[in-house]
């Protein structure tokens, strides 16, 4: 789960990025190439969205895949507002960051189930495929990477801080990005090690992208 991303929209290049438990990012150097600016929350409608799929992650962490119609398109990085009405009308509010690429037709998801959370018991525990949610956005345009953009890619993750990150290098892969890139990812164990075969995969794939691990 993220906490809400910026929405400057000064266009980074990525010298080292830092994703930490809660999936919010930082960037060390920043250049002066411009990103289009991201739209303001308050300006996104919410509107409802399916659930397409729901992938196991880990014991602890699912992936939502949304089918998402007439979606605007979104930067590796950003995030989406998720809300939750309960029936006696009280509502619940909390960002994701997106896992998907912008390559991607339907708009992933990946959700961490906090114990004393209250979205993200609901989302890993109770929401079933072909349900439908409340989502707004893209949102964030600060903390975004492009493929193409110059210098090597150092990517630092801890947990579920890996997912905009995962954004990045899917949408390096997707896009044929030839910068080298380095992940270091944190753990709290073996299987808490999110998108494990997929990074395994992506590292066999591409001898330009390295993946170092570490277990806490």
């Amino acid at each position: 789960m993220t906490g809400p991303a910026s929405g400057r929209g000064s266009g980074i290049t990525t010298s080292a990025t830092l994703g930490g438990n809660n999936g919010i990012g930082a960037t060390e150097v920043v250049t002066t190439r411009r990103a289009p600016a991201a739209t303001p929350p308050g300006r996104l409608p919410w509107r409802l969205r399916q659930v397409a799929g729901i992938i196991d992650e880990t014991p602890r962490v699912k992936t939502l895949a949304l089918d998402v119609p007439g979606w605007p398109g979104h930067r590796a990085g950003q995030h989406v507002d998720v809300r939750l009405t309960a029936e006696d009308g009280y509502q619940a509010q909390r960002s994701y960051s997106i896992a998907s690429p912008p390559e991607e037709e339907r708009v992933l998801l990946t959700v961490e189930r906090l114990a004393d959370g209250e979205v993200s018991p609901y989302l890993t525990g109770e929401l079933q495929s072909g349900d439908q949610m409340e989502l707004r956005g893209p949102i964030g345009g600060y903390f975004t990477w492009t493929a193409g953009q110059d210098g090597r890619l150092v990517l630092i993750a801890g947990g579920s801080g890996i997912v905009p990150l995962m954004a990045m290098l899917r949408h390096r892969a997707r896009a044929g990005g030839e910068a080298p890139a380095t992940l270091l990812y944190s753990s709290r164990s073996f299987t808490d090690i999110i998108y494990r075969s997929e990074l395994d995969d992506l590292v066999a794939a591409d001898p330009t992208l390295r993946v170092i691990h570490t277990l806490t």
